[in-house]
């Protein structure tokens, strides 16, 4: 589903990412772990086509995404990718359901259709009976399900999660963790679990270990 090859990423004088290589086969979940500043975030945010690498080659698919034009790689990350993110990022003006629908409105697909689909998805991570309450009047536990959801309601091929549990107590990660996962491969979407914690790393297929801009 992913190939990248020999990514280089420089800030300045620092180099984030030295010569990284990596594969995501499809439906695989793949956590990368690795101390703050080992390039965790870079690495996640130049396979989702956010950064363009310096060096380096990113194929997803058929298709090298790495010089397209930032319009197509945005276009791509709208149809193709997913994101859960360590604070959820929802919208904190619209609904749980509004926010989960958000996904499929922006890739114009009718209101009734996209309610249809985030009920669904809201149904299966046990949170429809506070689907109409905004964020900021669910737990963070319920937050992080909704965007678990919004990231899966428009079928993305992969789904890029940086410390998805990250804000949450432990029992609450486990519970997210373990519907995101289950979900995800029921669906065949690739997932890349980024995290520096092993009990969240436990939920992947396979761990990749980042140290100094490089993947063991």
């Amino acid at each position: 589903m992913i190939i990248a090859r020999n990514l280089v990423v420089r800030f300045g004088q620092t180099l984030a990412l030295a010569g990284t290589s990596i594969g995501l086969a499809p439906g695989e979940v793949v956590a990368v772990m690795g101390p703050s500043g080992s390039g965790k975030s870079t690495l996640l945010h130049v396979l989702a086509g956010i950064l363009r690498p310096d060096q380096g080659e990113i194929h997803v698919g058929h298709q090298r995404i790495d010089n397209l034009p930032d319009a197509a790689r945005s276009r791509m990350r709208l149809k193709a990718f997913g994101f859960v993110l360590q604070f959820g990022d929802l919208v904190p003006e619209l609904s749980l359901r509004e926010n989960v629908e958000l996904p499929l409105r922006l890739l114009k697909v009718s209101r009734a259709e996209a309610r249809e689909k985030a009920r669904g998805l809201l149904t299966e991570l046990e949170i429809d009976d506070v689907a109409d309450r905004r964020p900021g009047q669910v737990s963070g536990g319920q937050a992080q399900r909704a965007a678990v959801a919004r990231s899966l309601v428009h079928q993305p091929s992969v789904i890029f999660a940086d410390e998805p549990t990250g804000a949450l107590d432990s029992a609450s990660g486990e519970t997210v963790l373990d519907s995101f996962t289950e979900l995800a491969r029921r669906r065949a979407t690739t997932v890349l679990l980024v995290t520096h914690e092993a009990r969240v790393a436990a939920y992947a297929d396979r761990t990749m270990y980042l140290r100094d801009g490089k993947l063991a």
